[in-house]
C-alpha cells in the first residue's frame, strides 16, 4: 500500500507538471489552430530563467521568513519575462505565416524549438544543472499514507493556477475576446475585438504557465537539463490531446492522467522506464484515430 500511495504522489507530480505544459498547448491550438511544438523548450528556458534569478538574488540563502514571498516573487518575475519570450516567439515566427497554409507554421514551430535548444545548449551546455529546492521538505500524515509537503504544494501550485486561468478565461473582457476569436476570428475582429493583441496574450499566459511548470520541475528533481522540454513537451502534447486539446479543463485533466499512468507503467512493470513511453504514444495514437476530439473536446463543424 505505501509503494502505491507514493507512486500516486509521484504520478499527481509529474501530472501537475505536465498539466501547466499542456495548456499552453492547448491555449494557442484554441485561438489560431497551431501545435505551437516549441512550447516543450519555453518549459525548459522557464525553468533556466528561475534558475538564474535564484543565483543572482542567492535565494537560497534567505531565511524561511523570507523565502515564502522571495519564492512568490521569483515566480512571479520568471512567468513575466518568458511570457514576454513566447509574445516574442508569435510576433517574429509565426504572425507572418498567419494566413500561409498550415504546414509552414508548424515546420516554422519545429526551427523554433531547435533554436531555442541550441541557444540552451550554448549557454547552459549538456550536462545536467543542479537546482536549488526553495519548498518545504518533510511529510505529513502517517504510515503507509505519507504525503511529502514539495508534493502538495507543486500540486496546489498548480490546481490555483489552473483553476486561475479558467476563472480568467471566463470571467474577464481579455477572456472574452480569446474564447471569440476561438470561435469565429472573422466575426470577432468585425467586432471590434484587437486579434493580434488577444493572440499576443494567449502566447504570454501559456508561456508563464509553462515556465511556472520549469520552476516546479527543477525544485522537485533538483536538476534541469538543456533539452528536458522536448520529452516533458511530447507528454504534455499528448495530455492536450487526449484531454481534448482547445479544452482548459480537459488539458489539465489529461496532464494529471498521463503522469499517473507514466508512473504507474515505471514502478510496476519490469523495464518501466521504457515502457511508459510506449504506453503513453499508443493512447496519442489510438485517441487521435477514435476519439480525435478528445475526452472532453467538442466536434466543431469545417467552416
Amino acid at each position: 500500500m505505501k509503494f502505491f500511495v507514493d507512486q500516486l504522489v509521484l504520478g499527481l507530480t509529474n501530472g501537475a507538471i505536465y498539466a501547466l505544459i499542456a495548456l499552453g498547448y492547448t491555449l494557442v491550438y484554441g485561438i489560431i489552430e497551431l501545435i505551437n511544438f516549441a512550447h516543450g523548450d519555453v518549459f525548459t528556458v522557464g525553468g533556466i530563467i528561475g534558475l538564474t534569478l535564484i543565483g543572482i538574488f542567492r535565494l537560497e540563502h534567505l531565511s524561511p521568513a523570507l523565502l515564502v514571498p522571495a519564492v512568490i516573487l521569483l515566480f512571479a518575475a520568471t512567468m513575466t519575462i518568458t511570457g514576454f519570450l513566447g509574445v516574442a516567439i508569435e510576433r517574429l515566427a509565426y504572425r507572418p505565416l498567419r494566413n500561409a497554409p498550415r504546414l509552414a507554421p508548424l515546420i516554422t514551430a519545429v526551427g523554433v524549438s531547435f533554436v531555442l535548444e541550441g541557444i540552451l545548449f550554448m549557454v547552459k551546455g549538456a550536462n545536467q544543472i543542479s537546482y536549488p529546492n526553495l519548498l518545504p521538505s518533510g511529510k505529513i500524515g502517517g504510515g503507509a499514507f505519507e504525503i511529502g509537503i514539495t508534493n502538495l504544494i507543486i500540486i496546489i501550485i498548480a490546481l490555483v493556477l489552473m483553476v486561475g486561468l479558467h476563472q480568467f478565461i471566463q470571467r474577464t473582457r481579455i477572456g472574452r475576446a480569446m474564447r471569440a476569436t476561438a470561435q469565429d476570428r472573422d466575426a470577432a475582429r468585425l467586432m471590434g475585438i484587437d486579434i493580434n493583441r488577444t493572440i499576443a496574450i494567449t502566447f504570454f499566459i501559456g508561456s508563464a504557465l509553462a515556465a511556472a511548470g520549469g520552476i516546479i520541475f527543477g525544485f522537485y528533481y533538483q536538476s534541469i537539463v538543456f533539452d528536458q522540454g522536448f520529452e516533458a513537451g511530447l507528454f504534455a502534447f499528448t495530455a492536450a490531446v487526449f484531454g481534448g486539446i482547445g479544452n482548459v479543463i480537459g488539458a489539465s485533466l489529461g496532464g494529471f492522467v498521463i503522469g499517473l499512468i507514466l508512473t504507474f507503467v515505471a514502478g510496476y512493470w519490469s523495464g518501466g522506464l521504457q515502457w511508459a513511453s510506449v504506453v503513453v504514444f499508443s493512447i496519442l495514437i489510438l485517441t487521435l484515430v477514435f476519439r480525435p476530439t478528445g475526452l472532453l473536446g467538442m466536434r466543431v463543424a469545417e467552416r
